[in-house]
């Protein structure tokens, strides 16, 4: 407030600001300011105490925005805090192996490598067993096939189990095809936690080939797992492919949805990638792919692979451009890894471009789960008695 000290008479700081706006005094700055629709508040004492115009005093002034109702309650915005995870993706070629000892070490290694990198998650693709096979001394039937690896089957659980405690990291074991515990042959995916819990999810929905093939059923449940970073949900290839399932595990609080698959062709691939993209967007959560490369001599099941794994996310301010977090380089064995934020899933469910979740038409439709177990009646498995087209590939989304 310079010029206190003018020829006009005032009795001080406040006096002063009073008298230019009763216009009585011309401030140059104050007058301007006033002019220009900004409020005097008060006066900060002793603001510049070198300026000896103003005696070291200025004057609080404030512009309220003429587009803001002051009556109007509050907005608050939805936190954008870090609740950081880092998923880990395995893009794994199949190879020839002498025994389960081989095997495993393969598999320890990009267990090893994930936990280096402090991964919380670390997802093998579908059927990721079957390189067992190979070390058989002939070429197996698939129903010889799914006996010789339901022999591996406790082995493996308890492996990847022991792997998860020690190397501190979240396993999804991909998919293993084993004759269970009530006689059905299904294919199966072992959640090895590193608190030491082990969980199972079964593949809800064979392809033709494999129920034709390898006579393998669907499974009955699907439902989340509680983990150390929240729910999480697990969708076998094919399974993808069904929005019902991932809206369901998502309304079960799954922020994290898992995909192990196996695609022999391009095509199948697609399949798989443009359905876990939908999920990822109509859902607001993560997906990650894991698939193999490669082929294996002397397994029938494995002839030609083809895949590119990726972690994908929503499509809106918060993520990755074109909604992929990270994603490996087409048929080459790698680990892919990025790190993911749920508190945007948080973000983009309340305040996004789009509410997906949100703006859903409950007055219009609705989704009624059978709350009993049990799997399809006799008779009702469509095409069950239809030879499916190409090859006994159990894979092929």
């Amino acid at each position: 407030m310079p010029r206190q000290s003018g020829p006009k008479k005032v009795t001080g700081v406040r006096d002063y600001l009073d008298q230019v706006q009763q216009g009585k005094i011309r401030d140059q700055v104050i007058t301007f300011q006033l002019a220009n629709g900004f409020e005097p508040i008060g006066v900060l004492h002793r603001y510049l105490p070198e300026d000896a115009d103003s005696m070291g005093h200025a004057a609080h002034m404030v512009w309220r925005n003429p587009y803001d109702d002051a009556n109007e309650p509050k907005e608050f915005r939805v936190p954008r805090d870090v609740e950081g995870v880092r998923l880990a993706t395995v893009q794994l070629q199949a190879r020839s192996v002498k025994g389960y000892d081989e095997f495993m070490r393969n598999i320890e290694y990009f267990v090893d490598v994930a936990a280096d990198y402090e991964s919380d998650f670390v997802v093998f693709p579908e059927l990721f067993t079957l390189m067992l096979l190979s070390s058989e001394d002939k070429e197996l039937s698939p129903q010889e096939s799914i006996e010789a690896l339901s022999r591996y089957t406790p082995r493996i659980r308890e492996s990847l189990s022991e792997m998860a405690m020690r190397y501190n990291i979240n396993i999804i074991g991909g998919s293993h095809p084993t004759r269970t515990s009530d006689g059905d042959i299904q294919n199966v995916a072992y959640i090895c936690l590193r608190d030491g819990a082990v969980h199972e999810q079964e593949k809800i929905h064979p392809t033709p080939n494999e129920r034709y093939w390898w006579n393998i059923q669907g499974g009955d449940n699907i439902g989340v797992f509680q983990t150390d970073c929240g729910p999480i949900g697990v969708l076998i290839c094919y399974d993808s492919e069904f929005p019902e399932l991932a809206r369901r595990l998502v309304d079960e609080g799954a922020r994290i949805i898992f995909v192990p698959f196996c695609t022999d062709s391009r095509q199948g691939y697609l399949r798989v990638r443009y359905c876990c993209q939908a999920r990822a967007i109509e859902n607001q959560c993560y997906v990650v792919m894991s698939g193999n490369v490669g082929n294996l001599p002397n397994v029938h099941n494995m002839d030609i692979q083809y895949a590119q794994s990726c972690i994908l996310t929503p499509c809106d301010f918060p993520f990755a451009r074109d909604g992929i977090a990270a994603e490996a380089t087409e048929n080459v064995e790698t680990l892919t890894i990025s790190d993911v934020n749920l508190s945007d899933l948080s973000w983009a469910r309340s305040e996004g471009t789009v509410r997906n979740l949100a703006d859903r038409r409950f007055d219009l439709y609705r989704i009624d789960w059978d709350s009993e177990e049990g799997g399809l009646h006799d008779g009702e498995e469509p095409g069950i008695g239809a030879r499916p087209m190409g090859t006994s590939s159990p894979g092929g989304g």
